[in-house]
């Protein structure tokens, strides 16, 4: 399997202009869940040229050839990770809008126990809670 967002493109056979591999790039290098406008931020400060047109068109590329996962935490954005990361779950946080990346053994088994229960072998999941910060616990 190939490595980076760019080397996947290209085995799909997606036409990677610069503009396209500038956002690839800066999808890469983000350890968040940027949503467009955000990819947009980061991008134009790499190449000036790349419009919010050519980023909404890019994202959707990649989406639709599994590229990107598009996540939706209630927000009313929609936001974008790698497809390829190492599976992991989400807990957003409803104050700040941070999302914070786990993963769980025991979270993860009972899921397979749920499922196995219920007569049904998972082939996947997505998991996302939903809170916000105790105060003075």
């Amino acid at each position: 399997m190939p490595d980076t967002i760019i080397d996947r493109c290209e085995a799909k056979g997606l036409r990677m202009t610069d503009q396209r591999r500038t956002i690839a790039s800066v999808l890469e290098d983000s350890d968040d869940h940027p949503d467009v406008e955000e990819l947009y931020t980061r991008a134009v400060a790499r190449d000036a040229g790349i419009s919010i047109a050519t980023v909404y068109r890019t994202v959707k590329l990649f989406e639709e050839a599994g590229i990107l996962d598009k996540l939706e935490f209630g927000d009313g954005r929609a936001r974008y990770e790698d497809a390829e990361r190492d599976h992991h779950d989400h807990l957003i946080d409803m104050n700040s809008g941070d999302v914070i990346e786990f993963v769980d053994p025991e979270i993860e088994a009972l899921q397979e126990k749920i499922a196995e229960k219920l007569g049904y072998r998972l082939i996947g999941h997505r998991l996302e809670l939903y809170g916000v910060p105790k105060k003075g616990d």
